[in-house]
């Protein structure tokens, strides 16, 4: 299975994967995965826990352990930047999208996607490689 080195990169894969195409399963919800804990008012225990603005254990756990095969690696031919994924509510359920916390700082993971033609967004600060354009570009992956 792939080994993804940037986790922000590893969940821009599965915002497209799960969310958006459905073929990635089971679909995670954090909502769902509190609920069995008992905890039914998610964003007040994120709040009195001191946990806004993080990536919640139950979310970091499945996503960095998720397997994603290689065929489904290679269905992904655009890759979407953009702080409202859904991935990242899964994630951090109060995050307003106000600080570095997805951040992708890394495009080694590239090579996971054989098939990756475009990134939409690409010029977002949230892709904070140095040279990104210039990179993707050498790649062959166009930028939107």
């Amino acid at each position: 299975m792939a080994v993804f080195r940037d986790f922000n990169f590893k969940l821009l894969v599965i915002e497209k994967l799960m969310y958006w195409d459905r073929t990635l399963t089971p679909v995670f919800s954090i909502e769902e995965r509190m609920e069995a804990r008992g905890i039914t008012d998610l964003q007040s225990h994120v709040f009195d826990n001191d946990l806004a603005f993080t990536v919640l254990d139950e979310s970091r756990t499945f996503f960095e352990e998720l397997e994603i095969s290689e065929e489904l690696l290679a269905s992904v031919d655009a890759l979407v930047v953009d702080g409202g994924h859904q991935v990242y509510y899964e994630c951090s359920p109060v995050w307003d999208g106000e600080d570095d916390l997805f951040d992708v700082h890394s495009l080694d993971d590239l090579a996971l996607l054989p098939n990756l033609k475009r990134i939409i967004g690409a010029d977002s600060s949230a892709l904070a490689v140095p040279d990104k354009l210039e990179r993707l570009a050498a790649q062959g992956v166009a930028t939107v």
